[in-house]
């Protein structure tokens, strides 16, 4: 059943990323600062951090763990694009650009799960 959950919850985060990615960017990858995927990592890390927050004070089951955090927000997020991204403006000659996205992705990334999951600690705790 788990991974049912994962599977159904990697459905969603895979829509969910690919509507937010056609909102942004209308489509078309945009190698100049790529929006979409900089936005649904930056959420992601976000709302993970908050979801293991509650988590910490919350019990759910194994399916429901596995559906919201690896199936849904596992799917949600992207690695493998984000870094192809900064591989593909580097190579385009814009290392600048690659190297502002690789930081601001990963600093910014790592902050909001900490808020997050600070966020989530406060709302959860008894």
């Amino acid at each position: 059943m788990t991974a049912v959950a994962v599977a159904l919850g990697g459905a969603l985060g895979a829509l969910t990323r690919w509507w937010v990615s056609e909102s942004l960017q209308g489509g078309a990858p945009d190698l100049r600062f790529p929006w979409g995927t900089f936005t649904v990592n930056l959420l992601g890390a976000l709302l993970l951090g908050l979801l293991y927050g509650v988590l910490q004070h919350v019990e759910v089951s194994a399916g429901a763990r596995a559906f919201m955090t690896v199936g849904v927000l596992g799917a949600f997020t992207t690695f493998s694009t984000f870094s192809f991204e900064a591989v593909a403006m580097a190579h385009g000659g814009a290392l600048a650009r690659a190297a502002l996205y690789l930081g601001t992705s990963v600093l910014t990334g790592v902050l909001l799960a900490w808020l997050g999951f600070q966020a989530g600690q406060s709302i959860a705790a008894p």
